[in-house]
Order: structure tokens, then C-alpha cells, then sequence
């Protein structure tokens, strides 16, 4: 810059110049001193130069031989790029493959198990399946199928599983009568087995008999149990001593089905619906088991199917209660129970007031206590039933008096109203053993003899001995006290005394074409009869006993009944022979005309004569 500043340019030019040529020189010398080597090389150089053509022309055909050696290999190696790029796709395929089978067997095992209806493992396969090992492979478009399928395979297995609820529910329905048949004569069987038990003397030091100890060890194996009692009835009991084993409700029903199906619905989270339609569908079913058929009264068969059905109803709902958690509970069945007591209770009311023999009202009863005994076992309330059998005993008595009054008209209408005779001892012993009667003159009197009453006398007393036990066999097992049974009794005998005997003593009486001999052997009958009442009163203690002593003990009225138709009788006597007197008098015939008296009484005086004293004659045998 100084330079170009100055003026001193063109000396600068000029130094430079100088200083260009002594580089030059310097150049030219350096030149000098290396030219021999300079063209020593390039005659090196040339030398080399055909070398190295001689070198190309080598390359040229060693790279030609190898281009023509190479094609094979250019081949072979085009091969297994293509080889590999096929292993590593079925390595790829392979890989994929391991992936998608499961899927493809667990949808296979699905179908597999709807198919032979197990539907329970189809659902938790069909789980696994959307849970597990779809979502490894969801990009597949058959997954994507199968996907879209599993809410409707979800939908079926449901339908399925309340297919098989809807079979099961008809089974119970035809096997309830079966099931309840079963349940009933296990009680009988165990109701037998503690009479035996309670019957057998105890053995001292403490020591059990061997049913005693069996039934009390299984008692203990029933308490212990985490099952209820009720439960233990007739759904494991195996009675040893029965050479029969009666079958439980398990083995006359499979009840798989309604566990299946609540596993089922509780998996798919519906629970409380499937709850809702099975409680639903049980009571429509005991609205119909509860429903009497109409002809029901006529044969014992027709209460025992009846009965039957309800137990074997309450056993399965029973046996439900305590093998599954929650599909019923102890309220739902209470309120089934209310609902069939009363409908039970209203059915017999009306059944049995059609009944008019006794012996069929008698086996009703024990039929009843049978099934009250029964349900009781599986812990349902059944003291309404015994309540109701105390009604049914009410008619059982009316039945009972209205037997009881054609057997005392055949009594009667057979009767020949004279004393009995009896020929020997035999005899005599056999109506003393059917009558109270103790007469010390008549037994020293040598055979024959005559017992002073007819035979209707021994003949009644016994058929109101039969009565009073028909009576006690309907307070069996009815759970009454002593006293309670005696009070029925004597009501009942009291009635049989005072209504029917006492009406069909006064039929024989006011009849037409009675005679006077009869109405005084009548009046003979009635005194014994009368004096027998105590021995009554003895025989029904003996049966209960309960002393007569007893306060709200009710006293026998035969005595009254029989007074009183004694006093018809008399009146009667009264009657007819007032009635005779006046006929004789009627036929008194006088000859209003005659001259003078005959010399004895008219015809019709001496027949009133002879008819008083013969008449009189039969009088000398009343008391």
C-alpha cells in the first residue's frame, strides 16, 4: 500500500524484476545440476511403460478367463440369494404360523366343546381365547373374523346353557313326584328306626346298643358337618339297616345343569338375571304343584301324589339352597313355603271335608303327620299342618259317629230282646270278657243260664271300646300332650253317647210295631249299660293316663243317655199300654134289650184281664 501510496512504484517494478531473474538463475542452476537424473528417469519411465502394457494385456486375459470361469458362480450364488431369501419367508412363515395355530386349535377346542355341550369350559376357552391369543395376531383378517364372532359365541354358549336350565327344570318338575316319594319314606324309615330306638330298654354302665350308638355317631357326623341337617336328609342318607338303599335327589336328578349354567352367567357378569329367571320360573312351578287335581278326596293315592310332588319340590329347593351361593336364600324359600302352607292347608280343607270314611281320613292324617314330619326335617315350620289336623279330627269324629250310628242300627235291628242263654262256661266266660257284669247268684247257678240283658248289651259295649281306639289312633303323632288326647276322647265318646247311641235307642223305641216285652228288656239293657259307663271311664284312662281326678278332665254322660231312654221306654210302656186298655174298652159290646144280668163278665173284660197279667208277669224283671 506504501507502494501504491509513493512514488516510488516503477522502483519497486524494477526491484522485483531483479529479484524474478535471480530466481530464474537459481531455477536454471538447479536445472542443470539434476538433468542426467531427469532423463535417466524417464528412460526408466519407458521401460516401464511397456511393462505395464505387457502387465495390462496379462490383466485383460486373466480378467477375461475370470469373467468365463465366474459366470457358473454368478449363477450359483443368484441361486442362493434366492434360497435365502426363501428360507428367511418360511422362517418369517414359520414364526407366524407358531403365533396363529394356538389361536386356530383354541377355536377348534371351542367349537369342540359347544358341540358336546360343555359349555362352561367353551367360555373360559373362548376367554383365554380373546384375552390371550387374539391380540398377538390381531392384524390377520381371520382374526379380525374371529373377533367380531366372540360376543355372539358369548350369546350362544348363553342360549345353550339356559337350554340345558329349561330341560333341567322340566326334569325336576316329572321327578318332584319321585323325589318327594323318596324323602317320605326316608322319614318313615328314620321315624320307624327312632321308635326302635326309644322302645329298647337302656342298657346300665352307660352303654349304648348298637343302633343307638350308630344312630348317635351319625347325629354327631350330621352336626358337625358344614352342611344343615336338613341337607343331610334325603340328599346323602344310606340307612345300613334297610337291605334297600333308597336313592337321593342327586341320583334321581343330575342337577349339573343349574350349576353350569350360574357359573356361566356369573362369568358373563348377568348373574342376577339368571337368578331372577330361575326364582321365577320355580314359583310358577309351585303355583302348579300346589294346584290339587279335583279328584284328589277319592283315593289315599291322590293326597300322596300330592304330597309327594311338594316335598320333592321343597327338597330340590332345598338341596339348591345349600350347593350353590346365593341362587336362592333362606328368604326366597320361606316366602315359597308361606305361600305353600296355606295353599296346602286351603286344598285339604276342602278335600277332606268330601271324605266320609273314616279309615281313609285316618290314613290322610297319618299321611299329613308323614309329610309335616318330613318337610320339618329339611327345617320348614309345620306347626299351621298340626293345627289343621286338629280341624280334620273334628270330622274324623263325625265320621266316626255317623259309622258308628249304622253299627248300632244293626246292632239293634239284630237284636232279639231276650235274655241271653248260655250253655256252659265257655260261653259264659266269653261275654263276661266282653261285658263288665258280676253277678254272684247267677254265677252259682247251674247251666243253663240266662244273663239278664239281650245280646246288643255286650255287642254295644264293644263297638264303644272300638270307637274310643279309633279315636286315639288319629291322636298319634300329633305331638298332644296326655291330657289333650283324653279331653278329645271323652268329647268324642261323649258325643258317640249322647247323639248317636242315644238317637238310635230312641228310633227302637218310637218304632210301630215294638212290643212291650221288648221296650222292658230295653229298659233291662239301658241299667247295665248305665252301671258300665265307669268301667268306660277306667278303660279310657288306662288308654291316656290321666286320671279322672284331673283338673279340666271331662266326665263321661252315658249315664244321662242311658236314663233317658229308659224313660222313653217307660213312657213308652205308659203309652202303649194306655193304647191297649182303651182298644180293649172300645170292643165292650153291651145287649142293651136284656131282661136279666149274665151270670159272668163280658168277653172283653176277661181278655183286658189276661193281657194285664201276662203283661205284669214280664214287669216283674224291671229293676
Amino acid at each position: 500500500r506504501s507502494v501504491y501510496d509513493g512514488e516510488e512504484h516503477a522502483r519497486f517494478m524494477e526491484k522485483l524484476e531483479a529479484r524474478i531473474r535471480n530466481h530464474d538463475r537459481e531455477i536454471e542452476k538447479m536445472c542443470n545440476f539434476h538433468y542426467q537424473g531427469f532423463v535417466d528417469s524417464i528412460t526408466e519411465l519407458l521401460k516401464v511403460r511397456g511393462e505395464a502394457q505387457k502387465l495390462k494385456n496379462q490383466v485383460t486375459d486373466t480378467n477375461r478367463k475370470l469373467q468365463n470361469e465366474g459366470k457358473e458362480l454368478i449363477l450359483a450364488m443368484e441361486e442362493l440369494k434366492q434360497c435365502r431369501l426363501q428360507q428367511r419367508n418360511i422362517s418369517a412363515t414359520v414364526d407366524k404360523l407358531t403365533l396363529c395355530l394356538p389361536v386356530l386349535e383354541m377355536y377348534s377346542k371351542l367349537r369342540e366343546q359347544m358341540k358336546s355341550k360343555r359349555h362352561y369350559p367353551a367360555l373360559k376357552t373362548l376367554e383365554h381365547l380373546e384375552h390371550t391369543f387374539l391380540p398377538q395376531v390381531s392384524h390377520y383378517r381371520f382374526c379380525k373374523v374371529m373377533v367380531d364372532n366372540i360376543p355372539r359365541l358369548r350369546e350362544e354358549i348363553k342360549e345353550l346353557s339356559m337350554s340345558d336350565l329349561k330341560d333341567f327344570l322340566e326334569s325336576i318338575r316329572k321327578h318332584s313326584d319321585k323325589i318327594g316319594e323318596t324323602a317320605m319314606k326316608q322319614a318313615q324309615q328314620q321315624r320307624n328306626l327312632d321308635n326302635i330306638v326309644s322302645q329298647q330298654p337302656r342298657i346300665s354302665g352307660g352303654k349304648k346298643s348298637k343302633k343307638e350308638f350308630s344312630a348317635s355317631s351319625e347325629l354327631e357326623v350330621k352336626n358337625t358337618s358344614p352342611m344343615s341337617e336338613q341337607d343331610s336328609g334325603i340328599l346323602d342318607v344310606e340307612d345300613e339297616d334297610e337291605e334297600e338303599e333308597v336313592p337321593g335327589a342327586q341320583d334321581l336328578v343330575d342337577f349339573s345343569p343349574v350349576y353350569r349354567c350360574l357359573h356361566i352367567y356369573s362369568v358373563l357378569g348377568a348373574r342376577e338375571t339368571f337368578e331372577s329367571y330361575y326364582r321365577k320360573q320355580r314359583r310358577k312351578q309351585a303355583r302348579l304343584v300346589l294346584q290339587p287335581p279335583s279328584n284328589m278326596h277319592e283315593t289315599l293315592d291322590g293326597y300322596r301324589k300330592y304330597f309327594n310332588q311338594i316335598v320333592g319340590f321343597f327338597v330340590v329347593e332345598d338341596h339348591i339352597l345349600h350347593t350353590t351361593q346365593g341362587l336362592v336364600n333362606r328368604a326366597y324359600i320361606d316366602e315359597l313355603w308361606e305361600m305353600a302352607l296355606s295353599k296346602t292347608i286351603a286344598a285339604l280343607r276342602t278335600h277332606s271335608s268330601y271324605c266320609s270314611d273314616p279309615s281313609l281320613v285316618l290314613d290322610l292324617k297319618n299321611l299329613i303327620v308323614l309329610f309335616a314330619d318330613t318337610l320339618q326335617g329339611y327345617g320348614f315350620p309345620v306347626n299351621q299342618l298340626f293345627d289343621m289336623l286338629l280341624e280334620i279330627q273334628e270330622q274324623y269324629s263325625e265320621t266316626l259317629l255317623k259309622k258308628w250310628a249304622g253299627v248300632f242300627r244293626n246292632i239293634l235291628d239284630s237284636d232279639n230282646y231276650s235274655p241271653i242263654p248260655v250253655s256252659n262256661e265257655e260261653v259264659y266266660k266269653k261275654i263276661v270278657g266282653q261285658f263288665p257284669f258280676q253277678d254272684a247268684e247267677l254265677e252259682k247257678q247251674p247251666f243253663p243260664k240266662k244273663f239278664p240283658f239281650s245280646e246288643f248289651v255286650p255287642k254295644v259295649y264293644s263297638q264303644i271300646k272300638e270307637f274310643i281306639y279309633a279315636c286315639l289312633k288319629f291322636s298319634e303323632d300329633l305331638h298332644l300332650s296326655s291330657t289333650e288326647v283324653d279331653d278329645m276322647i271323652r268329647k268324642s265318646t261323649n258325643l258317640l253317647l249322647t247323639r248317636t247311641l242315644s238317637n238310635c235307642l230312641q228310633n227302637v223305641i218310637k218304632r210301630k210295631n215294638v212290643g212291650l216285652t221288648e221296650l222292658v228288656q230295653i229298659i233291662i239293657n239301658t241299667t247295665h249299660l248305665e252301671k258300665s259307663c265307669k268301667f268306660l271311664e277306667e278303660f279310657i284312662t288306662n288308654i291316656t293316663n290321666v286320671l279322672p281326678e284331673t283338673v279340666h278332665t271331662t266326665k263321661l254322660y252315658g249315664t244321662t243317655t242311658f236314663k233317658d231312654a229308659r224313660h222313653a221306654a217307660e213312657e213308652e210302656i205308659y203309652t202303649n199300654l194306655n193304647q191297649k186298655i182303651d182298644q180293649f174298652l172300645q170292643l165292650a159290646d153291651y145287649d142293651w134289650m136284656a131282661l136279666e144280668p149274665g151270670s159272668r163278665a163280658s168277653d172283653y173284660l176277661v181278655d183286658l184281664i189276661g193281657f194285664l197279667r201276662s203283661t205284669f208277669a214280664v214287669f216283674t224283671h224291671l229293676p
